[in-house]
């Protein structure tokens, strides 16, 4: 398996070993793992919130004990995933996966109390054209699917991703629905709402779709334009603090993780890619910034945390700020 390119980023020369934050030994072909859990102990309020959970339940059967230990082997130095990829029943560590998949799979197993953090609700409100009978169907959710475009000329939008994601959708001709009212097929729409905003908004990029020509899945590298700064409907705003990158091919590719730290350094951010441990040399200032990421195909997830002030600040004269991560 490919470990990885260095990618070009640029390096703190004043980066010591007092400040360094730690990585995960790759078992096999594990990065897929590493690099969502880097996140999650990234992610202060989640690691508080496994670590308040084992502290009350001695015998828990969810995933946060082994969680909790892997966390406290994190703050001392390079640790071992052992106990994480047991309690998943990952038993092939050399099968190259998927990190989303396995996000899903931590928080599913995961106390309610940790997981919450990463859980929202929307609400599907179905109405058909003809009687205007509403029905709604409502479901929680880890992440917001956000299908790419298969464009080799231009970036996709991330921003208007989401703006399409919560656009009424119309269904008609062929794909007219069945009402219970008219018993009959009519045209229809579907609106989406965001019933409760998570404290962290995930969103996943989905590169990897089944092709039916080749009856196999392909990875898709459209290039897309990631915003530092992001509003979903009812006004609320995210800020990005993560980043999971998948680089190479489906068969032979390789995660890594970038997060902004919250412990007061500074605000700055680190690379992570198994064992290795990077941080990135410019002094982000991103608050008016449009775009984080710009014309990068390997973004995979994206994780954005809850603005607390819901004003956003706009300036009619605003002028992009160079959007480069990468140096």
């Amino acid at each position: 398996m490919s470990k990885g390119e260095s990618k070009g980023r640029g390096r703190d020369s004043s980066f010591t070993k007092d400040n360094q934050f730690y990585g995960l030994r790759n078992q096999g072909s594990t990065s897929y793992l590493n690099s969502v859990l880097q996140v999650l102990f990234m992610t202060e309020e989640f690691r508080e919130a496994v670590k308040r959970h084992t502290e009350g339940n001695s015998n828990t059967t969810h995933i946060d004990r082994q969680l909790s230990e892997l966390f406290d082997e994190l703050k001392k130095g390079p640790a071992e995933t052992i106990g994480i990829t047991h309690k998943l029943g990952i038993h092939s560590v050399n099968k190259q996966s998927d990190a989303a998949e396995h996000f899903e799979k931590i928080l599913a197993l995961t106390s309610p109390e940790a997981s919450k953090i990463f859980q929202g609700n929307l609400v599907h409100t179905t109405e058909c054209l003809k009687c205007h009978n509403r029905t709604c169907e409502e479901g929680k959710f880890w992440h917001l699917p956000l299908p790419l475009e298969d464009s080799c000329t231009q970036s996709y939008s991330v921003e208007k991703g989401v703006a399409e994601f919560f656009q009424t959708c119309e269904l008609k001709g062929e794909n007219q629905l069945y009402c219970n009212d008219c018993s009959e097929k009519w045209d229809a729409t579907i609106e989406c709402e965001m019933k409760h905003h998570p404290d962290i908004l995930t969103l996943l990029l989905k590169r990897f779709q089944f092709d039916y020509h080749y009856m196999s899945y392909t990875k898709n590298n459209c290039a897309v334009d990631v915003p530092y700064t992001l509003e979903v409907p009812q006004g609320q705003i995210y800020d990005l603090y993560a980043f999971v990158e998948h680089v190479g091919s489906l068969k032979s590719g390789h995660y890594t993780a970038t997060v902004k730290s919250q412990d007061g350094r500074g605000a700055r951010w680190y690379n992570f890619c198994d064992l290795s441990v990077e941080q990135l040399n410019q002094n982000l200032k991103v608050d008016n910034m449009k775009n984080f990421l710009s014309g990068s195909s390997s973004p995979y997830l994206l994780f954005y945390r809850k603005r607390k002030a819901q004003v956003l600040k706009r300036c009619k004269h605003q002028r992009p700020v160079d959007q480069q991560l990468y140096s």
